[in-house]
């Protein structure tokens, strides 16, 4: 039957809104919590997709890239979720899961109309987002001095996230993405050194296919809370990963073939970069 990994099946899954107002209460909990559990699983809701790159390209890896970089620039991040659990997978108590909801404005914000109504049917008030959303500015500051980046101890875990980190790195650097892909693993190498995503790994995995609700359907593994709310998404990112740790790689996670690369961009290693150009 389907559970819920780790034990954990009947517990129940705090998932804790953060708004401007509680955002400094909160990142004082996660300061002390990530010194017990430093693997984080992440996901973010952002407004799309709106632009896509012209010119010539050195691989469908640099166009993923180049359309990743003039997106991120252009948007505004909408929400942010983490997931927190020990390298055994297990989670701390009462309260797992933390999703911070950032100002956005839908009358001066960009944003793909089509991303906007499917945050919107997942419960998403944009109109409060407006009114308690949390400056990203503020946001980032905390994050700096979190222990979450430039932190080799912090696992983070995630699901086809290349743009998740993207937002994540001009949160932190207040700057535009780099230009060329090399530069940006090269930030994501300093502030995320320890960086995992699932969806490349289950490349590795046959019989392993599609999203990340299918991931989950086929390995058994319960949602808890609203899908594309990013507090539910990456719970479920976490709950996900140790399963599939646990049935197809024996609890023991090869770095040196699955750290610091992200599904569909370069990365490292060479044997990734290789697998990433050819799809």
């Amino acid at each position: 039957s389907p559970s819920a990994a780790g034990g954990d099946a009947e517990r129940e899954w705090e998932i804790r809104d953060v708004w401007a107002s509680n955002l400094e209460e909160e990142m004082a909990v996660i300061r002390e919590l990530v010194v017990e559990y430093p693997y984080v699983a992440m996901d973010t809701e952002f407004p799309g997709v709106v632009a896509r790159p012209i010119g010539s390209f050195n691989s469908k890896t640099d166009y993923h890239y180049q359309t990743l970089r003039c997106n991120v620039d252009l948007l505004k991040i909408i929400q942010l979720g983490v997931t927190f659990a020990d390298a055994h997978g297990r989670y701390p108590r009462p309260c797992t899961t933390w999703q911070f909801n950032f100002t956005f404005n839908l009358s001066k914000d960009m944003y793909a109309q089509d991303s906007i109504d499917l945050l919107q049917k997942s419960g998403i008030d944009f109109q409060r987002f407006e009114r308690d959303g949390i400056d990203v500015a503020d946001f980032g500051e905390l994050l700096m001095s979190s222990g979450l980046v430039l932190n080799d101890d912090i696992h983070w875990i995630s699901f086809h996230s290349g743009y998740d980190f993207g937002y994540l790195l001009k949160i932190l650097t207040c700057r535009p993405l780099p230009a060329e892909e090399s530069e940006f693993f090269e930030l994501i190498n300093i502030y995320f050194p320890c960086i995992y995503d699932i969806k490349f790994m289950m490349k590795s995995c046959r019989c392993l296919r599609g999203g990340l609700n299918d991931l989950a359907d086929d390995l058994e593994v319960l949602r808890y809370g609203p899908q594309h709310q990013a507090g539910s998404d990456s719970l479920l990112t976490a709950l996900t990963y140790f399963r599939m740790s646990e049935l197809f790689f024996e609890n023991a996670v090869d770095d040196a073939k699955y750290r610091g690369v992200l599904h569909g961009l370069s990365g490292a290693p060479s044997s990734a970069r290789q697998q990433n150009n050819n799809e």
